[in-house]
């Protein structure tokens, strides 16, 4: 584990040589977090992930919470222990992260985006009147704890309507006094909600295939037009339904190493959701072309529907999300899976996918792949 000043040098500062080599081992064997503050309150040594979580800034304790707890054990000795939650500097978001865009998950634009971190913090005293800060964090346990019950929570809701369908179904069918009208209606009811329910399986099944690293290697190297074309060959009935063009160029000499049936299960989400919320004859335009730098391969969905909103575009990646400009129709059919598909396709692929839109100026999905040559 690293330790630098909090204005960026090394380890072999100055202030480091005054530490003891005992507690400099300690510190590098620790696997908390640590930071060294001086009786002034300034910070001699800190990893870089205190700046991270919001904890340190320029050579001070930043967060009131610890810096309270600091002047405590100063104060009485002993050690203080608390939780808290801060916010990670936009500065240093990962922006594929939880939000699935790249290079502006909250605005569409170039900012990142704030997160917050759960941390379990222990305050102490060591020698010569210094004070440890050990901060435990646990963010993606808390990331993962919430996903899962919201996962759970969203499967469990998706499944209780079919299930009354039926039920229902069946207690009309044991009746001496059949009302076939009445029959057919529940029927047709539950023959949507398998409908539904097939859509679903087929997401969660795509979905977990989509965790997995896809391992560059001849048996995956596939030509990005061709596939753009075969999903949107499959789209196009839909698209000629709701009146609208589906139209596709491009480069055809990009390749990339792919799953296919991943590639085009996202670049399937992402035409569908284009035709989805597009105007009668407006036209989807799916266009795809070599990066600036020529290292990747760029796939642009952009539509002229009814754009999405700046509080939306932070979470529409997210599993089971539906944002406030559903259609009536993608109400009722959606499972809220589809850019969640799309992030995780992209992610393990080792590309990244983000998203640009305005409400009533249409929007644009960017999907970026390695290029391979």
């Amino acid at each position: 584990m690293g330790y630098r000043r909090s204005h960026g040098r090394d380890d072999d500062d100055d202030d480091d040589d005054e530490l003891d080599y005992e507690t400099r081992r300690l510190l590098a064997v620790i696997p908390s977090i640590s930071i060294i503050v001086n009786d002034d309150d300034e910070v001699m040594i800190a990893g870089a992930a205190a700046y991270r979580l919001g904890i340190v800034d320029d050579e001070r304790i930043v967060n009131d919470r610890v810096l309270n707890a600091i002047h405590s054990v100063r104060e009485s000795g002993g050690k203080r222990s608390c939780e808290l939650v801060t916010e990670t500097s936009k500065r240093f978001v990962d922006p594929m992260v939880d939000v699935g865009v790249a290079d502006g998950g909250d605005d569409g634009g170039d900012a990142g985006v704030s997160r917050p971190n759960w941390l379990k913090v222990t305050v102490g005293q060591i020698s010569d009147g210094r004070t440890v800060v050990l901060i435990n964090d646990v963010s993606e346990e808390r990331r993962f704890a919430r996903m899962r019950d919201d996962f759970v929570s969203n499967v469990t809701e998706q499944l209780l309507k079919p299930t009354k369908a039926l039920e229902t179904l069946g207690e009309d069918l044991e009746q001496d006094d059949v009302d076939i009208d009445q029959i057919l209606t529940e029927a047709a009811q539950v023959r949507r909600y398998a409908d539904h329910l097939g859509h679903l399986v087929s997401d969660l099944l795509l979905l977990i295939k989509a965790q997995s690293k896809v391992v560059p290697g001849d048996a995956n190297r596939v030509n990005l037009l061709a596939q753009v074309r075969e999903v949107a060959d499959r789209v196009r009935p839909e698209a000629v339904a709701r009146n609208v063009r589906l139209v596709v160029n491009g480069d055809d000499t990009l390749m990339v190493h792919a799953e296919a049936e991943q590639l085009q299960g996202a670049l399937g989400k992402l035409m569908e959701n284009a035709v989805e919320y597009s105007r009668p004859n407006s036209a989807v335009g799916v266009a795809v072309s070599a990066s600036k730098d020529g290292e990747h391969a760029v796939v642009r969905v952009v539509d002229q529907g009814c754009g999405i909103s700046r509080e939306d575009q932070a979470r529409i990646f997210e599993r089971f999300y539906r944002g406030g400009n559903q259609s009536a129709a993608a109400n009722k059919e959606g499972v809220g899976l589809g850019l969640a598909i799309v992030k995780h396709v992209a992610l393990t692929h080792h590309g990244s996918v983000s998203v640009w839109s305005a409400p009533n100026k249409g929007s644009t999905f960017t999907l970026t792949l390695p290029r391979t040559r």
